[in-house]
């Protein structure tokens, strides 16, 4: 079995020689499903002693944070969850601190936290606890204090939680490495133990994995080495000494990617588990869909298979199983709901929602010049599904014509997970690795084809060449010599006007689709909002730029054929004049 992330702690705090402690130190170690997706989290807070809720600050924090972070999606990346998390602690604790009518009851403190998940640290620090690691015989400090100093032993925090409607948080992450030790302490310990001392104390722990009794000792010692040195505050100390991090393994995903049989070609009449076969919907060398009656609540289902021609190919099955994981987790009604999977199954398969109607492709076949209210009807179902999984940390990175239904009541529906980008499994290591761009090169934004990289603005480019294909039925670019050859640069993306194919259509419209798809990645919209609002009035900035084009820029195409019909005019014109003359002479 591969390896997975395990750690030893141990932390000790007491108030020391003040009246109350104002410490608070927290970890949460999860089982091992939520760790593999939200990891490991430890953090410590320090109350400003200058405010009368201090102790109450820097518990909140540490709680709220842990168990605000494991609340949040599984599908986000960790920077992201625990932002906004951080973000919202702060509002609360500063409006709360607000609402005392002394400045000095204000609820402020510091707050250093970790998260490690898979093999990386993530570290989110403000104020001026600290966080040191010693790696390999190396100790150092991983944050550093926010702090003003006014005079010779006077020292004022300069950011904090709480202190301000925003703040700013200290982000790092980095690469675990087993054998890491990582030390949380407030300054009523580090202010008063030398960096020196510090990483003598904790040398011991490197050598061997140690129990947790023996580093909750060790925090203690920290502790009291600082009273000794009459430290005067109160005194916390943490430490976590990694293990053992996880590691890619490509016969464990074998193993895993295999461990259900993909199921034979199914007829009607025949079951698997609880479905019974009512129909082939679709049967293609890559899967096959039937339709399926559940018949434990007699509800009808898609029931997706996939095909035995990839039995060995982990790529492949890999996301087979992660478009399950993912169309479970989404819940909107423009996006196609999965079934969780049944436990103990034996086959590999995933429920779908049924969805009756036909594809987008057929409705542009079907539509050869559609209105724009029907386009923007569409359009703006099909940006509340993207907005759906942008929420969720979630890029498509497949939208096309196939990818999108439409049922019988005109509602829109996005399906095919199987190649979406999930920046919380992102962070996850991986034995498999995608060696060519997923998706259609005809749709494929260039920032993905050209350097592998794609957010939410690729599935827009995506959606904008859609638009302009539901209206005109042809695509903005000619893409024939990227099919060939591939792309090095955004200079074989080279925009159609609209007007080629529908001049009715007015050009502002024209103007917001050749932004939405523009190959730059920072010169097109930047948000699904600014690309619908473009789409429905006029986006003078826009009009504005086009209109101080010189003509030949404005015209392009037109323009050379124009002038190609022109000289052709002019050429038979002569010809017909020499003629007439040799019949004068």
């Amino acid at each position: 079995m591969a390896e997975q992330l395990d750690i030893t702690f141990g932390g000790y705090s007491t108030e020391g020689r003040k009246p109350e402690n104002q410490d608070a130190f927290a970890v949460w170690q999860p089982t091992s499903a939520i760790a593999q997706y939200k990891g490991i989290g430890c953090c410590l807070a320090d109350g400003v002693s200058c405010s009368e809720n201090a102790q109450q600050a820097s518990v909140t924090a540490v709680t709220h944070f842990l168990n605000d972070y494991y609340s949040t999606p599984d599908s986000w990346d960790v920077k992201t969850a625990a932002g906004k998390v951080l973000s919202s602690l702060n509002s609360w604790l500063y409006h709360q601190g607000q609402q005392a009518t002394a400045r000095h009851n204000s609820l402020v403190t510091t707050f250093s936290g970790l998260i490690f998940k898979s093999n990386t640290m993530h570290l989110f620090h403000a104020g001026d606890s600290r966080i040191y690691r010693l790696r390999n015989g190396n100790f150092e400090c991983l944050t550093r204090d926010h702090t003003h100093r006014i005079g010779k032993n006077r020292e004022y925090l300069s950011r904090a939680l709480g202190m301000d409607i925003r703040v700013e948080m200290d982000y790092l992450n980095d690469d675990l490495e087993p054998g890491d030790i990582l030390l949380l302490t407030s300054d009523g310990v580090h202010g008063f133990v030398q960096d020196k001392q510090l990483h003598e104390l904790l040398a011991p722990l490197a050598e061997k994995k140690p129990g947790q009794h023996e580093v909750e000792k060790l925090a203690t010692q920290l502790v009291n080495t600082a009273l000794e040195n009459q430290s005067d505050d109160n005194l916390t100390a943490l430490v976590i000494r990694i293990n053992s991090v996880p590691k890619p393994d490509i016969e464990e995903t074998h193993r895993a990617l295999t461990a259900r049989a993909i199921p034979p070609v199914l007829k009607p009449g025949d079951k698997i588990d609880h479905y019974e076969v009512e129909g082939v919907i679709f049967s293609g060398t890559r899967s096959h869909l039937y339709r399926v009656t559940n018949l434990r609540n007699q509800k009808q289902y898609a029931l997706k298979v996939p095909s035995l021609n990839f039995e060995e190919d982990l790529i492949y099955l890999e996301g087979f199983v992660r478009e399950q994981w993912i169309g479970n987790r989404l819940d909107h009604p423009n996006v196609m709901k999965v079934e969780p999977p049944l436990a103990g199954g034996r086959f590999l398969y995933h429920v779908c929602e049924l969805i009756e109607g036909q594809s987008l492709r057929q409705w542009i076949d079907d539509h050869p010049s559609p209105s724009l209210a029907e386009v923007r009807d569409l359009t703006e179902q099909i940006i509340h599904g993207l907005r759906a999984m942008q929420r969720l940390g979630m890029v498509h990175r497949d939208m096309k014509p196939e990818n999108v239904m439409i049922n019988r009541k005109g509602q829109v529906k996005i399906i095919d997970f199987g190649t979406v980008y999930v920046r919380g499994l992102a962070e996850l290591p991986k034995s498999l690795e995608e060696d060519i761009p997923v998706g259609s090169v005809n749709y494929i934004a260039p920032e993905y084809v050209i350097d592998r990289v794609a957010d939410n603005r690729s599935d827009l480019f995506s959606l904008a060449v859609m638009v302009y294909e539901m209206l005109s039925g042809h695509q903005p670019y000619r893409m024939d010599k990227v099919h060939r050859k591939g792309a090095s640069s955004t200079s074989e993306w080279r925009y159609h006007p609209l007007s080629e194919h529908r001049p009715d259509i007015p050009k502002w419209v024209d103007l917001a689709l050749e932004k939405g798809c523009d190959p730059d990645l920072n010169d097109r919209h930047q948000a699904y909002s600014e690309f619908w609002a473009d789409l429905k009035k006029p986006n003078s900035a826009l009009i504005s730029r086009y209109e101080s084009k010189p003509l030949l820029a404005r015209q392009g195409l037109n323009f050379w054929k124009g002038a190609a019909i022109a000289l052709a005019a002019i050429a038979l014109m002569e010809a017909l004049y020499i003629v007439y003359s040799g019949i004068q002479n």
